[in-house]
């Protein structure tokens, strides 16, 4: 990657910075307030459009495209909501494992490559090796809310830098983007800051940082963001390690991740089957684990689904099994080799994890869904956290 010209002076953000010690009754009061409000917002939309509908009978194509947008809109910003309230539970048991960053992140970017090409977005990045002490599935949220802020915000390339600062050796994560469009430079120092700055999911990535003792400092300058995380616990930095830790939990394969409640919250799954008392079964299963869920009747549908963005993982029921899959597949882990695949038989069949198969698909029978499918997946959807 080319050198980049010196980032401009920047100026701390007050309202960014000032939860460093986490929210008052009051922020919290502000957070929900926001959550109705991003909800509300899209979905007054859609009910415009859908009521037009109904007076004249008609809808085009670009009106359609948009009651989907709006929609996508409140439901991203109610899964937003979900996770926020998780994380002001105080329930969360924090585990202590060694965590590889630089190979996640690159993961994370892997699965974010479509969405960044579909939005005409350059990822640049230099990222030395870096390893931490962190909750594996937490950092995994915290690395897709970092991209889910920055893509909704920046108006240029998006900059990652991942290094370690000086004594005492710390692992620093820094994002950095334009958040106004490079016609509006002139007017900048005149005008606030975007409101996409400071949306739900700025208000997720920050309260996940700081659920995991991550202070996110944040830079505003008048075109220029800079979001810097600095992780408390580096691997090599003996000054960072508590005086009695817990004994460090060593993530391979074949372990399942940390037991938080709701260790995958946030992840997105991509069930196909055209077959709706399956997928109402399915859905059912895995309820309670506060997935992003959608919904397709076959692998056409899947693969125009996929051109848009990658899930983290796709359950299919057996009879999809086709020329069409096997493409399908192909081409997703030529993207993401750990891309997760879960095949639901309609007859009897041991339970199989990806790493006990031949073809690396893991297997779960339909009478099994509701025992066998969360455990299944939590296993799955963490080789590649």
């Amino acid at each position: 990657m080319p050198s980049q010209p010196p980032a401009p002076p920047v100026k701390v953000s007050g309202a960014a910075n000032d939860m460093a010690q986490g929210p008052s009754h009051a922020q919290w009061a502000e957070i929900v307030q926001q959550i109705g409000a991003e909800i509300a917002g899209p979905l007054s939309g859609a009910l415009e459009r859908i009521h037009n509908l109904m007076v004249t009978g008609q809808i085009d194509r670009q009106g359609l495209r948009a009651l989907r947008e709006s929609v996508a809109h409140a439901r991203e910003a109610g899964m937003m909501g979900q996770q926020l309230a998780r994380l002001a539970s105080g329930r969360i048991k924090l585990a202590r494992e060694r965590v590889h960053l630089t190979p996640l992140l690159r993961s994370v970017l892997a699965h974010r490559s479509r969405e960044t090409q579909a939005r005409g977005i350059q990822i640049r990045q230099v990222l030395k090796p870096v390893e931490v002490y962190a909750d594996g599935s937490l950092i995994f949220g915290l690395l897709n809310a970092l991209m889910d802020w920055a893509l909704t915000s920046t108006h240029s390339s998006v900059d990652l830098r991942l290094d370690l600062t000086p004594w005492p050796t710390k692992a620093r994560l820094v994002c950095r983007f334009a958040h106004r469009s490079m016609d509006m430079l002139d007017d900048a120092r005149s005008t606030p800051a975007p409101a996409t700055l400071n949306s739900l999911a700025w208000r997720l990535l920050e309260q996940t940082a700081l659920t995991m003792g991550v202070l996110p400092l944040r830079e505003d300058e008048s075109s220029i963001t800079v979001l810097t995380l600095e992780f408390p616990q580096t691997v090599g930095d003996e000054s960072s390690a508590p005086v009695a830790p817990p004994p460090v939990v060593e993530k391979e394969p074949e372990h399942l991740p940390s037991t938080n409640s709701k260790p995958l919250a946030g992840s997105h799954l991509l069930i196909i089957t055209p077959r709706r008392d399956l997928r109402v079964q399915i859905q059912d299963a895995v309820r309670h684990m506060g997935l992003i869920i959608d919904v397709v009747n076959d692998m056409d549908e899947a693969t125009q689904f996929c051109l848009e963005g990658l899930p983290h993982g796709v359950i299919f029921e057996s009879a999809q099994r086709n020329p069409a899959f096997d493409s399908l597949r192909r081409d997703l882990l030529r993207e993401v080799p750990e891309f997760s695949f879960i095949e639901v038989l309609d007859h009897e069949h041991l339970t199989q994890l990806s790493t006990a198969t031949s073809d690396r698909i893991a297997r779960v029978s339909r009478s099994h869904l509701t025992d066998a499918m969360p455990s299944v997946l939590l296993f799955e959807l963490s080789r590649g956290m």
